[in-house]
């Protein structure tokens, strides 16, 4: 697996509309959430120019994973629409702080990707994202996540906890999540090893 980081204005016009067709294939066609779409892809207004991508790509070159990192110091998912997911804390605002968002480590037809190559595609991309918050400044991830991630992170040994207890959205319980970017979180996804990260094209 391959992975590539970059703001939308990095990318090519063909390439960021690949990435939004991925994204309506996974989380509108396969995982049937609520979200704009025009044109067969999926965008939201958090997708802004300066908005970070970390994308994965097989050997053939096809998309096999996506994630969007936002600052808090913006606008960002969890702050403008699940905010009541923090339980009347404070909406988190500050420059090590970044929202991790639209994450997908899958094929669109699953069925081609055994459970073991899932599993390390879904470490790799975390991985990748995990690097790219850091190197912006991030020391935490804040997200909002179906309730299974939560077993997933656990499983994986990254530091990961509630920032508030879950609810339902369109009948599906989920969860504002923690990521610490600390050694327990750097030894759980192997970092010194993971994939080389490229640059935007």
């Amino acid at each position: 697996m391959q992975t590539i980081t970059g703001s939308a204005h990095e990318f090519s016009p063909e390439f960021e509309t690949a990435v939004a067709e991925y994204r309506h294939r996974i989380f509108i066609e396969k995982l049937g959430w609520p979200l704009p779409v025009k044109n067969g892809m999926e965008r939201d207004q958090f997708d802004r120019p300066d908005t970070i991508y970390v994308v994965a790509r097989d050997r053939s070159g096809v998309i096999c994973g996506c994630a969007r990192l936002l600052p808090t110091t913006q606008p960002y998912l969890l702050g403008e629409v699940f905010a009541d997911l923090l339980a009347g804390q404070p909406v988190p605002s500050a420059p090590d702080i970044w929202e991790l968002s639209r994450f997908a480590a899958a094929t669109p037809d699953s069925y081609c990707t055994s459970a073991a190559d899932a599993a390390i595609n879904t470490r790799g991309l975390l991985a990748a994202a995990v690097t790219s918050a850091a190197a912006q400044g991030a020391e935490r991830l804040i997200t909002v996540s179906p309730l299974g991630i939560e077993r997933l992170l656990q499983r994986m040994g990254v530091h990961a906890h509630r920032a508030g207890p879950p609810a339902y959205a369109d009948g599906k319980p989920i969860f504002a999540c923690w990521i610490e970017i600390d050694d327990q979180t750097r030894r759980a996804l192997d970092l010194a090893a993971s994939p080389r990260q490229q640059p935007a094209h």
